[in-house]
């Protein structure tokens, strides 16, 4: 796992900026939305980062990729999806890029990944 990262005030700023716009859900909310089989959980980290370790159930498409291939994944525009990364930051980032497409049902796990093992919440593991 990757040491937190001291963030810079500008990204930090466009984080802030995107918050406004963006719905974050704790992680018991996403587990209840996802296991009531009304959204979707996508993990926006790195491929490492993924491939490491992730929610049980999630989809995967980083932040790099998640505005070119959300289309292929996701056509409804009105589905539920609930993204995370490592501390909330990213997946908030994204979140607002999916609104600007349309998407009109995108939330953001608050505290991302560290909110999810602290909940003590489902994860799958790569098998070596």
């Amino acid at each position: 796992m990757i040491p937190h990262r001291k963030h810079s005030p500008g990204f930090l700023a466009l984080v802030d900026e995107a918050r406004a716009r963006v719905r974050e859900v704790s992680v018991a909310e996403a587990l209840q939305a996802v296991n009531g089989g009304d959204a979707r959980l996508i993990d926006v980290r790195e491929d490492h980062e993924w491939e490491a370790c992730h929610a049980k159930g999630a989809d995967h498409l980083g932040k790099g990729i998640i505005e070119r291939d959300i289309e292929t994944l996701a056509p409804d525009k009105d589905a539920e999806l609930i993204l995370y990364c490592g501390g909330g930051y990213r997946a908030v980032l994204a979140a607002d890029s999916l609104r600007k497409m349309g998407y009109t049902n995108v939330a953001s796990v608050a505290g991302g990944w560290r909110a999810w093992l602290e909940a003590d919440a489902p994860i799958e593991e790569e098998s070596k």
